[in-house]
């Protein structure tokens, strides 16, 4: 049983997405941070200073950690090159119930190969931090796409751009933000397309059977993608990221019958979103009140704890979710149409 009834998280990496992990742990009561880990020790105390961790909880040595702490849960933070290795130590140690892998949960599909098969030796429950499969916003999209309210649904448009700052590559320096750097995991797909990717997965609840793709390239990686993924029965999703074009993140869900929208698709925490549904019945709107994305996705992982429910996003799910991935590299490469099995 957890520590007071309330599951123990400790924090892997302690850069910019750990806060909004952080943020969402101060609005739920099922779980508390316990303690924090980063390779560096102004980072740490930066952290640990903002969300007020005890200093005698924060830890430089991941292996310190794990033995010093009795935690329940671990959430991997750090650049996404090292989620692998990082959630790999972790599972061999035992010391932990669960793991919430930020995105992209690892850099191949070997590697979530490995790291999944390492959790489930050790019987951890491992899951991959995509927070808006927790947004009652796309809980309902799903819901009424499969209920039929497009229609057969065949064709998904989305988008995840953050730039329009004006500058070229030369502007997006591979030591200024991990982003545009190689050894940090960088890129375009790795940070923005991950999400699409999994969407078009997730709405059509099946595998895609073709990749194909093209990119724009920065200085070290992909500043932008443009992928088709086709599923079976000829439905396709039609994927549009990037560094250097202007912000739009929208997802656009079309049948035989209808068409549904959502705006401010993955990044809304704080913000009133929608979902525009225009079928065969007219016009609807549904208006969604602003939740923690955070917030949901952790008070998610302690139900399936506390239950023994699987997590909406299963272990075969970020291991197929890296298939694509490296599928789409491979296409944006090669510049050919990579099958996938």
């Amino acid at each position: 049983m957890p520590k007071n009834g309330i599951y123990q998280v400790g924090i892997v990496g302690t850069g910019g997405i750990s806060r909004a992990h952080g943020n969402g742990l101060q609005q739920i009561s099922c779980a508390e941070l316990a303690a924090i880990c980063d390779v560096h020790e102004g980072a740490v105390n930066n952290f640990g200073e903002q969300f007020d961790v005890d200093p005698a909880n924060r830890y430089t040595s991941l292996d310190e950690m794990l033995e010093s702490e009795d935690l329940d849960i671990a959430i991997i933070c750090t650049w996404g090159a090292f989620h692998a290795e990082v959630g790999i130590h972790i599972s061999k140690s035992q010391r932990v119930k669960a793991i919430l892998c930020e995105k992209p949960f690892t850099s191949t599909a070997a590697e979530a190969e490995a790291f999944v098969g390492a959790a489930q030796e050790n019987g951890i429950l491992v899951a991959e931090a995509f927070k808006f499969r927790h947004h009652p916003m796309h809980i309902k999209a799903k819901e009424l796409v499969d209920s039929g309210a497009v229609g057969e649904f065949m064709t998904l448009r989305s988008t995840f751009c953050t730039g329009g700052g004006g500058g070229g590559p030369e502007t997006r320096k591979p030591e200024a933000n991990w982003r545009f750097n190689k050894a940090k995991g960088g890129g375009s797909i790795y940070d923005l397309a991950c999400y699409n990717i999994h969407h078009a997965r997730f709405m059509f609840g099946a595998e895609p059977i073709r990749v194909s793709g093209a990119s724009q390239a920065g200085l070290e990686v992909d500043d932008a993608s443009y992928l088709l993924l086709v599923f079976p029965n000829e439905k396709t999703a039609q994927i549009s990221t990037g560094f250097n074009c202007a912000g739009g993140q929208y997802a656009e869900m079309t049948g035989l019958g209808g068409m549904l929208r959502i705006d401010a698709a993955w990044n809304n925490s704080g913000s009133q979103v929608k979902i525009a549904l225009q079928n065969r019945e007219g016009h609807q709107v549904l208006d969604f009140e602003p939740v923690n994305q955070f917030a949901k996705q952790l008070e998610h992982l302690c139900e399936c704890l506390e239950t023994g429910e699987p997590h909406r996003i299963s272990p075969e799910s970020c291991v197929n979710q890296m298939r694509v991935i490296d599928a789409a590299f491979e296409a944006m490469a090669t510049g050919r149409t990579v099958e996938l099995g």
